[in-house]
């Protein structure tokens, strides 16, 4: 019901654009979170689902991150669900900002974590508008030197995949299971076809870091690629907030329905026996994935 609404509700539109001219079209916001108290587990007695990411997992409304929209699949009485990703961060600046420090505090054995990156992660290291977000491209073991958001501050910076490889380290070490997830893919259309500019990059970085540490993966970038097309563009309009990487409730919806997809795919899926009624329900592929509707 809820995506025949939307296929009334909107206007047709597509736009098909080269790569370079719509890297810039979306903003990338560093969220100020300093005033807000994070999300804690509702009862300590239970494993915590932990989300770590950047504004594709969390954004301020009218956007919203599938972050926000992943606790309706789960049963609150076996597993709490906290969101700790914020807008605007990369891998590098989400642990150079001790963001992934006071996640390693709260975890404990019997936890999860989600760890999806890549969208801040673009642009030169050396280009101070990309406000000291950007990682080295790559997965290897180099290094380099480069100034912090405040243009002032250096520091040493290393590769996407090492990071993404010290997310699932740090986890483990704690006993905790992490689960990488490639990045959610933009609106970008061609042919009928999403493009999956990132899939040689970012995504095969993210799968070969979890390859390497032992972590499960998630390729979301896929799923959700496929699921989009299914639907066409007049509905997945309606699923982005702006021209092609921000999603509104209904697309956070559809991506967090998207992780559980993958998350019950997994062999062993750690949290098979938390899910929701929802959760159960969701069908093999994403064309009906539109039920609960989103949380408030």
């Amino acid at each position: 019901m809820a995506l025949r609404l939307i296929r009334r509700a909107l206007i047709p539109f597509l736009a098909v654009l080269s790569l370079t001219q719509l890297l810039a079209d979306d903003a990338r916001p560093v969220v100020d979170d300093s005033k807000a108290t994070p999300e804690a587990p509702a009862n300590p007695n239970l494993p915590t689902l932990y989300v770590v990411g950047d504004s594709t997992a969390k954004s301020n409304a009218p956007l919203r991150g599938w972050g926000s929209e992943i606790g309706a699949f789960f049963d609150p009485a076996k597993i709490n669900v906290v969101n700790r990703a914020i807008g605007g961060r990369s891998s590098r600046t989400f642990i150079t900002e001790g963001r992934w420090d006071k996640v390693l505090a709260e975890l404990k054995p019997g936890d999860v974590v989600l760890i999806q990156f890549g969208h801040n992660d673009v642009g030169d290291y050396k280009d101070p508008k990309a406000k000291g977000r950007p990682s080295l491209h790559g997965e290897g073991e180099d290094t380099a030197q480069a100034l912090k958001a405040d243009l002032v501050t250096m520091e040493t910076i290393h590769t996407f995949g090492w990071y993404m490889r010290k997310y699932a380290s740090d986890a483990k070490a704690k006993g905790a299971t992490p689960i990488l997830l490639s990045m959610v893919p933009h609106k970008d259309w061609n042919g009928g076809k999403i493009m999956r500019n990132e899939q040689s990059t970012f995504v095969q970085w993210t799968k070969d870091a979890a390859a390497t540490t032992g972590a499960q993966f998630i390729d979301t970038n896929e799923i959700i690629a496929e699921g989009l097309e299914k639907l066409g563009p007049d509905t997945v309009s309606g699923f982005f907030g702006d021209q092609r990487t921000h999603s509104t409730p209904v697309g956070a919806h559809y991506n967090a329905a998207a992780v559980v997809v993958g998350l019950k795919g997994l062999n062993p899926d750690p949290v098979a026996n938390d899910f929701s009624k929802a959760a159960e329900d969701l069908p093999p592929t994403l064309t009906a994935a539109s039920s609960p509707q989103p949380t408030p």
